[in-house]
């Protein structure tokens, strides 16, 4: 967007913001601290530099107030002692020229001291909008859904995929053995545990050069290679090296741990890759858990979209995690919603995950382009992990067609199983 009152080119955050003052004053603090003022008027900070670089308030919505603080401040209880709490939300047009395409200086700016000011006693990043040329800056996914569909070979359908499991503990040959099975009954995409990086008596090199061969066999006989996204997490040498040895083997994707590698390591990997880059967000629950702080997960998913991942974990639903089913789909549709002209990226839905999900994720997204995750809906199969990788086939086929599970379950063994194995879970 442009602020036609200064003729420069701005991009917008939204916030949620609770504080004792009224969200109007908070607003403009937030504006000043997070731009060219800070808490007393500078004698540097002239007509001419407050037009170019500060930031401003552009709306403030007036929400419920509360009672209590969701966060204890200091500074409030000093200043501002008060037995009511004003909750709205403030949206604030910042300059893109105060920082460039540039992923440290956007989050500085929008997440910031912001969660350090003494005014609020609860602040969430709700969203962000950039420019698209703006947004063009930065490097985006190079594979994204269409990308990675080509290489996995799977199109108008979910790609169905797990993890190695156990999490932590097989050795090279054992984790080769799992893969193999896998690959055997026909799985289409494997991914690393993310705990699983470079254990002493399972190192990466030696992982990878036990899996590799395995999936060559495969792929021989498949007429397409099993996507394997091997966990190359570690420092900036470490993740290059790893990456290159993944492309020379043959393999076709990397995964990275997003909130530990950071976003420079990301952005980094992504000027360098030529492999898609799977992208896992564990430590998520601490930055959103609490409703009243950090970040929604729409900023999180466009943040790291720009930062140029290719797929993303969304959880899963009914899942063995805290997060509730709505909040999973709405995770998964921002991945898939346009972006300032950053392409969508796949959303991955793990964790609990089984055949029976299927008709309730298509029905909630009205789309199949998602990877759909199930350790041990696959592996702990009561068939066998060529029927679980068969039943989650057939849950999607019954979700698409609109056929009901159990009726589409007749004369499907693979499927029939699964309902009575894992019905009442």
């Amino acid at each position: 967007m442009v602020d036609q009152t200064a003729g420069r080119e701005e991009f917008t955050a939204r916030f949620f913001v609770e504080s004792s003052y009224p969200i109007e004053r908070v607003g403009e603090v937030i504006a000043g601290e997070q731009s060219s003022g800070t808490f007393i008027a500078l004698p540097g900070e002239s007509a001419e530099l407050k037009e170019r670089s500060r930031a401003r308030v552009v709306s403030v919505k007036s929400l419920p107030a509360v009672t209590r603080a969701s966060l204890h401040s200091e500074y409030l209880a000093r200043h501002n002692p008060s037995a009511t709490y004003y909750r709205g939300e403030v949206e604030i047009a910042f300059p893109t020229a105060n920082i460039g395409p540039n992923l440290p200086a956007l989050l500085t700016t929008i997440a910031g001291n912001l969660f350090e000011i003494g005014e609020v006693s609860g602040l969430r990043v709700l969203d962000v909008d950039l420019p698209a040329t703006f947004a063009a800056g930065f490097l985006g996914p190079q594979f994204g859904i269409e990308g990675t569909r080509k290489l996995c070979g799977v199109h108008d359908r979910p790609i169905i995929g797990t993890i190695i499991k156990p999490s932590i503990g097989l050795t090279p040959e054992q984790t080769a053995t799992v893969a193999d099975e896998l690959c055997a009954g026909g799985i289409e995409f494997i991914k690393d545990d993310e705990l699983l990086i470079d254990p002493t008596y399972a190192s990466f090199d030696a992982r990878l050069n036990a899996v590799m061969p395995v999936l060559h066999k495969h792929a021989d006989r498949l007429g397409r290679m099993p996507m394997y996204a091997i966990n190359i997490s570690g420092s900036i040498d470490e993740m290059l090296r790893r990456h290159d040895a993944v492309l020379e083997s043959g393999g076709t994707c990397v995964m990275l741990c997003l909130n530990w590698v950071g976003h420079s390591g990301v952005e980094h990997i992504r000027k360098h890759s030529q492999l898609p880059i799977h992208g896992h967000r564990n430590g998520w629950g601490a930055f959103t858990r609490n409703p009243q702080l950090g970040f929604s997960f729409e900023v999180y998913q466009k943040i790291w979209r720009l930062a140029g991942i290719d797929h993303l974990h969304v959880n899963g639903i009914q899942s063995k995690f805290w997060e509730p089913d709505d909040s999973v789909i709405a995770s998964a549709l921002s991945c898939l919603t346009p972006f300032s002209g950053v392409q969508p990226i796949l959303p991955v839905f793990s964790s609990g995950q089984w055949a029976a999900q299927a008709p309730t994720l298509f029905e909630k997204l009205q789309s199949v382009d998602l990877m759909h995750l199930a350790g041990g809906g696959i592996i702990g199969h009561p068939l066998g992990i060529g029927a679980g990788i068969q039943s989650m086939r057939e849950g999607w086929e019954a979700a698409t067609q609109g056929i009901p599970l159990q009726q589409y379950a007749e004369g499907r063994p693979a499927l029939t199983a699964a309902l009575a194995k894992f019905g009442g879970v």
